[in-house]
Formats: structure tokens, C-alpha cells, sequence
């Protein structure tokens, strides 16, 4: 693969995962638990998830496992890009003063960049590895559901 198409490829990918991980931050999620889930209460949502779209692509038990991986490199990326502190009191804090704080703004902007950037190759690999071991009416099926749910939002 050419090394231009390569970078581009990831840095792509990085962006999307940034993206993706900043509006999960403001998505609500049901239950009342939205930002503040327990990891018990992540982890049985993401195997309601991978159960949920296994069944869809009637993937068998070695899919399964490489869809499970992938959703967890994907919370994993997400609780990074999130950071240990309160995101919300991090964005407010930076119009606390009466001068909007640029060096804390640009600092918080490197924290997110950073995590991104050392997350991604995982998100990259497991999508890869679970995207490549679909059979070809699965993938069809994969290509279907992004073709329809492009610019709609649910919920």
C-alpha cells in the first residue's frame, strides 16, 4: 500500500474516532446512566450490542469473539479520549475567567490528540480483523446498514 494512502487511511480513521468519542460524550443514554455507567453497566451494554448485531449478520463464534474485541478497543478508545476527570467541568473551566484560557484549551485539545493518536492503531486493527473475517454477504450486509443509516441519527 502506498505510505500517502496509508496515512490517509489513518488519519481518516483518527478523526472519526474523535469525532465518535466526542459525541458519545453528549449522547444520552438510556437508563438515567449516560456518561456515568459503571463498567459492569458498559460491559453489559456492549454484549447487548455484540449479541444484538450477531445476530443481524448470523456471525459464528470466532466472529462474535473479534466483534467483542473490537467494541471493547472502541470503549477503550472512548474512556481515553475522555479522560479520568469530569469532561463537562474541564470544557467550563476553560470560561471560568474573565479571559477565555487558550493555553488550557490548547493543552486539552493535545490530551484528546494524543489519546487518539496512540488508541487508534487498535481501533484500526480490531475493525480490520473483524470487517476481513466476514464472509462476503456479510460485509454486504455491514455495507447496507452504513448506506441506509447515512445522516440519520437514532434516538
Amino acid at each position: 500500500m502506498k505510505p500517502w494512502i496509508k496515512r490517509s487511511l489513518i488519519g481518516l480513521a483518527g478523526v472519526v474516532i474523535a469525532l465518535g468519542a466526542l459525541a458519545s460524550c453528549g449522547h444520552r443514554m438510556y437508563g438515567g446512566w449516560h456518561g456515568n455507567a459503571t463498567p459492569e453497566q458498559a460491559a453489559a451494554w456492549r454484549s447487548k450490542m455484540v449479541d444484538r448485531v450477531a445476530g443481524k449478520l448470523d456471525l459464528n463464534a470466532e466472529q462474535k469473539a473479534r466483534l467483542a474485541k473490537l467494541a471493547d478497543a472502541l470503549h477503550n478508545e472512548r474512556m481515553a479520549v475522555r479522560g479520568s476527570g469530569n469532561p463537562r467541568a474541564e470544557f467550563q473551566s476553560l470560561f471560568a475567567g474573565d479571559k477565555f484560557d487558550r493555553t488550557k484549551a490548547q493543552a486539552l485539545v493535545q490530551q484528546k490528540t494524543d489519546a487518539v493518536k496512540s488508541g487508534s492503531p487498535d481501533v484500526i486493527a480490531a475493525l480490520g480483523d473483524f470487517y476481513d473475517d466476514l464472509n462476503p454477504a456479510q460485509q454486504q450486509k455491514v455495507r447496507d446498514f452504513l448506506q441506509r443509516r447515512h445522516g440519520r441519527h437514532r434516538g
